[in-house]
């Protein structure tokens, strides 16, 4: 298995990568991060989203840049969201590096982006209309880039932001490296590679399908320093827990692992650094179910053959898709159903949320055993013991003894006193923390803006029959269905708007019809329904149209919603 020390990076990297819990490099990784550290290609990167194409051109990014406090790469995404989760991961991989990051997107306050970008940044993510309107102000310089990415190119055509992407690159200067990364590869991007780039490269991951069919999933909220107590709570109501508890790092795992130990649990862990012999001698014991808990890390985890798993606890949340499905596939086998339990932290929600888009499966908010619950269960399956033993007439080797106990003594105070001696403070409720309640918003639903309106002849009961009739969508998933003039907004689940948007767009070289629409109820590229406007390819006319362009975004963005978030810098 190649690993990130093979690729040649620093040890900042590598560190970086290790605090991260990351060992192996993606398929993804493997075929981009050589490329791009040996020969600075263009590359034109396809894999489906959760495959870790946000490392993939990070991390060469991050050690080949010169960090002079001028932006060195410029990278878009459709979303705010997609912008902001970039920026983190660029942010959390750079280690001790001194790289200053920004996430810009429209929504907020375009003030704090000038003054950041003023103090000096290295790495500019953002979305098309705040760059173009940084850009219009002259704030944002991209003559001197040594990277220009595209992330998450389909949706950003998805989303009517091709000729946005044109101007963009016509003001950046012709020395840059490119990298478009996709999902799927549409005949607009490849013309937009065609133009821009010379002899670039094209590398693919084959796409797999993400199921999870044989496995119950559900998450619990839960503050970062509460993890500990509420594993604790779910191996204590689980009796015959058999399962395998997924951390991020290897200290982390070690962390874990002995404070399972501390409260006699039958644990042992595994991870890069642990000796072959120790390993095997751990996965013997699993096996054989010595060990009903095994703590690894994803990598060390991977070729544990074991088919009847009762149990996959991320006690951390994986960070793509692809790690999420590999974990919690280790439940289910065999025929058998298995509970995948995911702790969520607020920091955690949109991760959980991506997850839940990209499997295109429910993952159920559930609460965590409280205490009487735990006690409760554990009385059951000692009473059920008890009445299997009595059942089997399994007892007799301690016949005599308990007719010495019993005599002269109060039946009841020997057998409590006989369980508090085996059980200590087991069965009770103080040996048992607190946790304290908290709430992750998990966006799990969308706002979608569709060009059709009452000119149009639609009303809620027309348009609810065409999302029928064209997405296969039931009329029970649409809410808040708003009816305008010359367009339309409402609500559906993320899985049902995918469908939305890919039977609805699916007229090529067409305007989008339906586009997801953002937090302040506009469409999402801030565009109007009209025609699409003609290419003038001087740079005089071209930068009247970027100036024209702006100053009808930016009267539009002052309407918006006044809520911002904090950049990442």
């Amino acid at each position: 298995m190649q690993k990130f020390e093979d690729l040649g990076l620093s040890t900042e990297l590598l560190n970086a990568l290790s605090k991260k819990g990351f060992e192996e490099p993606s398929e993804i990784q493997r075929l981009v991060i050589p490329e791009l550290l040996k020969e600075r290609t263009h590359l034109i990167g396809q894999a489906q989203t959760g495959t870790g194409k946000t490392a993939a051109f990070s991390i060469p990014i991050l050690e080949t840049i010169d960090a002079d406090k001028t932006v060195k790469a410029l990278i878009l995404a459709p979303t705010r969201e997609l912008a902001n989760q970039v920026a983190d991961e660029i942010y959390s991989l750079k280690g001790e590096k001194d790289i200053k990051v920004l996430a810009v997107y429209g929504g907020a306050s375009i003030e704090q982006q000038i003054k950041n970008l003023k103090k000096g940044v290295d790495i500019v993510v953002g979305t098309p209309g705040r760059v173009m309107d940084l850009m219009r102000k002259k704030i944002l310089k991209v003559d001197n880039l040594d990277y220009f990415v595209l992330d998450e190119a389909d949706e950003m055509l998805n989303m009517g932001f091709l000729e946005d992407i044109e101007l963009i690159l016509e003001k950046t200067n012709d020395e840059k490296k490119m990298l478009f990364f996709s999902a799927t590869m549409p005949k607009a991007i490849l013309d937009i590679a065609k133009r821009f780039m010379v002899n670039y490269k094209m590398l693919k991951v084959e796409k797999k399908e993400l199921t999870t069919n044989l496995t119950e999933q559900i998450y619990y909220e839960v503050k970062q320093e509460d993890k500990f107590e509420a594993l604790s709570r779910v191996l204590d109501y689980e009796q015959d827990f058999y399962g395998i508890v997924f951390c991020r790092t290897k200290s982390e795992v070690d962390d874990v692992t002995n404070r399972l130990k501390a409260r006699n649990y039958d644990a042992e862990c595994i991870h890069g650094d642990i000796t072959q012999g120790l390993r095997q001698k751990a996965l013997d014991l699993f096996k054989k179910k010595v060990l009903t808990i095994l703590v690894a890390t994803d990598v060390a985890a991977r070729g544990i053959d074991v088919s009847n798993l009762t149990h996959v606890i991320n006690y951390s949340i994986p960070q793509e898709a692809e790690s999420y499905v590999h974990r919690i596939g280790r439940t289910g086998r065999a025929g058998q159903k298995g509970i995948a339990i995911t702790f969520v932290t607020p920091r955690e929600a949109s991760k959980l949320a991506q997850i839940k888009r990209i499997t295109k499966t429910d993952i159920k908010r559930e609460n965590i055993p409280n205490v009487e619950e735990i006690l409760n269960a554990k009385k059951e399956a000692l009473i059920a013991y008890v009445d299997e033993i009595i059942k089997e007439n399994d007892h007799n080797a301690y016949d005599q003894l308990a007719t010495e106990l019993l005599e002269g003594r109060n039946p009841q105070e020997v057998l409590a006193s006989v369980l508090r001696h085996v059980y200590e403070d087991e069965f009770l409720p103080e040996n048992y923390n607190e946790i304290e309640n908290v709430k992750v918003k998990i966006d799990d639903k969308t706002r979608l803006f569709i060009a059709l309106g009452s000119k149009d002849g639609y009303n809620a009961g027309r348009l609810l029959d065409l999302l029928n009739k064209k997405a296969k969508t039931p009329g029970r998933k649409v809410k808040d269905i708003k009816i305008m003039d010359k367009y339309s907004f409402i609500t559906v689940p993320l899985q049902e708007a995918e469908f939305i948007i890919r039977a609805l767009n699916s007229k090529k070289d067409s305007k989008p019809l339906v586009e997801k629409a953002n937090s302040t109820g506009g469409n999402s590229s801030g565009k109007k329904s009209g025609g699409r406007r003609k290419r003038k390819s001087s740079d005089k006319k071209s930068d009247k149209k970027l100036n024209k362009k702006q100053d009808k975004g930016s009267s539009k963005r002052k309407k918006s919603s006044k809520k911002s978030k904090k950049d990442r810098h």
